[in-house]
C-alpha cells in the first residue's frame, strides 16, 4: 500500500487546481487556498485515510489529464468529458458514481434560498485590450417574479459571480476592481482588499450583490459589470432568492438534523463522561449557555459547539469553519448531538445560573492558565540557569 501511496503522490503533481479541488470537495474537505495547500491536504488524506477507491480516483484524474495533454499536442479538439468518480469518494451518496458537470456550478448558500433563475450562468468575456473591461447584460422580470418581489420583503434579486472552472462547485469570488450598475445606478458591494497591488481580488467571503433597489419591475433591466481582466475567467448569474435568517436555519436543524442516540451508541459516544471544565470553556467562548450542542458529520472530535451561536456567526461572516478542529463544516453537515443534550440536562453543575456566575467562572479559568504559565516559566528559567 505504501508503494501505491507514493505512486499517487507523484501523480498529484500533474493535476490542476480544479482537479485537486474536486477531490477535496468530494471528501468533505476545504478546497480553498493555493495549489500547495490543496496538495498538502490531498497528500494527508492519502497517508491518513488511504483506501483503494481514493487511489483509483487519483489514477483516473491523472489518466484524464494525460489524455487531455496528448489531445492538445496533436492539435485535435478533445470532446467534453464527464468524470465519474468512484462511489466511496462521495460520503453523501455512496451507492452511485458522481457525475461532475463541466459547466461551472455555484455553491449553495444556506442564507439565500434560490426561488428562480433570472439570468443563467454566463461567462464574462473580455471585449477590450486593456485591463478594465465592461460587460452588459439585459434581463426582464416575469409577472410571478414581480409579484414575489412586491409582496415579500425578504425576496431579493441578487447578482453572483464565481470562477469559470471546468469541474467542481465554485464559491463566490469578485474579480479585481469590480463595480456593478443596474440601470446606470451603482449597487452596494461590501468587499475588502488584502493589498493595494494591481490585480488583487477582493478577499473572501464574497456575498451576493443585491440588485433589488435599482430594478425596473415592468421594464427591461440593463446590468453593467465593470471588472479587471488579469488572466482569470469568471461566470456571472442573477437569481431570485428568499433571505433565510439564522433562526430559520436553527429551526430547520432541529427538525431534520438531530442525531439519533443509536448512532451515538455505535460510535461509543454514549459512554462519554462529560467534564464540567469542558463545557465552561465553551460557554465562555460563546458568552452564553450552550443550548443546542452540535458538530459536523466529518468531525472526529467529541467536543460540541453551540449551533445557535455558530449560525449567527456565519450569518455575519460566512466562513463555515468548525470552531473546534477548524475543518470545513457547512450547514448541510451539521448534526445536533442528542446524547450531549441528555447529559447536560441531567448534570445541573454544567448550567450557568447568572451572568455574574459566568464572569466568575471566566476569571477562575483565566487565573488557572496564568498560574500554570507562571509555574512553567519559572521551571524553565531555573533549568536554564543550571545549564
Amino acid at each position: 500500500m505504501s508503494t501505491d501511496v507514493l505512486e499517487a503522490t507523484v501523480m498529484l503533481e500533474a493535476l490542476r487546481v480544479t482537479e485537486l479541488r474536486l477531490l477535496l470537495s468530494q471528501m468533505g474537505k476545504s478546497k480553498s487556498g493555493l495549489k500547495k495547500d490543496l496538495m498538502k491536504r490531498v497528500v494527508d488524506l492519502l497517508h491518513n485515510e488511504c483506501n483503494p477507491e481514493l487511489l483509483s480516483a487519483v489514477r483516473e484524474l491523472h489518466k484524464l489529464r494525460q489524455v487531455s495533454k496528448d489531445a492538445r499536442r496533436s492539435s485535435k479538439p478533445s470532446p467534453v468529458e464527464i468524470i465519474s468518480m468512484p462511489a466511496c469518494v462521495s460520503p453523501e451518496n455512496p451507492l452511485s458514481p458522481i457525475s461532475v458537470c463541466t459547466e461551472p456550478q455555484m455553491i449553495k448558500l444556506p442564507f439565500y434560498q434560490t426561488l428562480d433563475t433570472i439570468l443563467p450562468p454566463t461567462p464574462l468575456v473580455p471585449m477590450y485590450e486593456g485591463a478594465m473591461q465592461n460587460s452588459d447584460f439585459m434581463f426582464h422580470l416575469s409577472v410571478s417574479q414581480q409579484a414575489q418581489i412586491q409582496n415579500n420583503a425578504v425576496v431579493e434579486c441578487v447578482f453572483r459571480i464565481c470562477y469559470s472552472e471546468s469541474i467542481g462547485v465554485e464559491e463566490d469570488q469578485y474579480p479585481p476592481n469590480i463595480s456593478v450598475l443596474v440601470n446606470h445606478a451603482n449597487c452596494l458591494i461590501e468587499c475588502t482588499y488584502s493589498s493595494n497591488k494591481l490585480g488583487t481580488e477582493p478577499s473572501r467571503p464574497c456575498r451576493p450583490i443585491d440588485l433589488t433597489p435599482n430594478l425596473y419591475l415592468t421594464f427591461t433591466n440593463r446590468l453593467s459589470v465593470l471588472w479587471g481582466n488579469f488572466g482569470k475567467s469568471y461566470t456571472v448569474a442573477v437569481y431570485l432568492v428568499r433571505l433565510v435568517s439564522s433562526q430559520d436555519l436553527l429551526d430547520q436543524l432541529r427538525r431534520t438534523a438531530v442525531e439519533q442516540q443509536e448512532l451515538c451508541r455505535r460510535r461509543g459516544e454514549i459512554e462519554i463522561r462529560v467534564d464540567p471544565i469542558f463545557f465552561v470553556y465553551v460557554f465562555i467562548l460563546a458568552k452564553m449557555p450552550m443550548s443546542v450542542p452540535c458538530r459536523a458529520r466529518g468531525c472526529a472530535h467529541l467536543q460540541c459547539f453551540d449551533a445557535s451561536f455558530y449560525l449567527q456567526m456565519n450569518e455575519r461572516k460566512p466562513r463555515w469553519t468548525c470552531p473546534v478542529c477548524h475543518r470545513y463544516a457547512p450547514f448541510d453537515e451539521l448534526l445536533i448531538d442528542r446524547a450531549v443534550i441528555n447529559t447536560t440536562k441531567h448534570n445541573s453543575t454544567l448550567h450557568c445560573r447568572s451572568a455574574s456566575e459566568l464572569i466568575q467562572l471566566q476569571h477562575c479559568v483565566s487565573i488557572f492558565f496564568f498560574i500554570t504559565f507562571a509555574i512553567t516559566h519559572k521551571f524553565m528559567k531555573t533549568a536554564l540557569s543550571l545549564l
